[in-house]
């Protein structure tokens, strides 16, 4: 018979949702016993599993489902990290957990949410205030322990695509950069998911790089996370790559279009990122290129990219 978990953590989110989380999550794992649960999408678990959690495969991006594993039922704590409530709310305390803890929302006490707040500090925030200590600059994890795709140690990594179309970039700009970086003699691999596997061959054959230079559609969590820790540099839109530049160190430029990197962007300061952004806000799930994205010109990326160095 299972043990009933001593955590609960609700965050069915996607890959740099799960990073933004690494500090809270870390900080609950360290004062809370084993079990832990994590819910969120199962393809993650490479990387939450060494933060010291079992991941039940939940996925909820717009959505929680109405009904969270029966294993996940009776924790001594349960921390909702997805969102603020009261859906998210409603699906843990249906689990019957001992403690929730979340942000104040439809008759439950906690901390109030706070628009525009950046996304590490929020969580760490609901904590503190929920009587846990946590440190928002923790974000680093370590390289999962797999081997780095064939061509992508001390390469530019570039990732094209986005969940949506207001976060990318045209690909005709994408093409510019990946030119101009192989002709400055830089080594250059293009990665996404398998539905970006198409853009990235695309913009391959446009700029002369061998189909094995496109690691698209060819790798897990754990590959592409070991893919970027071995990179030179990573240049990307407001996607998760950015967030496994930031979690392992490695330099990166990213270009943010409607939503603002004092939201989600690299930690502020920081001498190995470099942030994009025209300065106004939008839709982040708009259905074209964002009007702000596409004033971040080719010479802007380039010159991003020459700076890290």
């Amino acid at each position: 018979m299972a043990l009933r978990p001593a955590l609960v953590v609700l965050r069915a989110l996607g890959l740099g949702d799960l990073l933004t989380a690494v500090p809270a999550l870390r900080a609950l794992a360290a004062v809370t016993p084993e079990p832990r649960l994590l819910l969120a999408p199962r393809a993650l678990a490479p990387l939450a599993e060494p933060l010291g959690y079992e991941v039940l495969d939940v996925h909820g991006v717009r959505e929680v489902p109405a009904a969270l594993p029966a294993r996940a039922a009776g924790a001594a704590l349960a921390v909702n990290l997805h969102g603020r409530g009261p859906q998210s709310h409603r699906a843990l305390l249906a689990l019957a957990p001992q403690r929730l803890v979340a942000f104040a929302a439809e008759g439950h006490d906690g901390p109030a949410w706070r628009a525009g707040e950046h996304e590490v500090a929020r969580w760490c925030r609901l904590l503190r205030a929920s009587g846990f200590d946590a440190d928002p600059t923790a974000l680093g994890i370590e390289p999962p322990p797999v081997r780095a795709p064939e061509g992508a140690a001390g390469a530019t990594l570039v990732h094209p695509g986005a969940a949506s179309a207001a976060r990318r970039w045209p690909a005709e700009r994408w093409v510019e950069v990946v030119a101009a970086e192989a002709c400055a003699g830089h080594r250059v691999v293009v990665t996404g998911g398998a539905g970006e596997r198409d853009l990235a061959l695309w913009i391959a054959e446009r700029t002369g790089l061998g189909d094995d230079a496109v690691l698209a559609g060819r790798t897990d969590v754990a590959t592409l996370a070991a893919a970027v820790a071995v990179a030179a540099r990573v240049v990307c839109g407001d996607t998760g790559v950015a967030h496994l530049a930031t979690a392992l160190g490695t330099p990166s430029v990213v270009l943010f279009g409607p939503t603002s990197p004092a939201e989600w962007g690299p930690p502020a300061g920081s001498a190995l990122h470099r942030v994009l952004w025209a300065g106004r806000t939008g839709d982040p799930h708009g259905g074209a290129p964002d009007p702000g994205l596409l004033e971040i010109g080719v010479d802007d990326v380039l010159g991003a990219l020459a700076l890290s160095r």
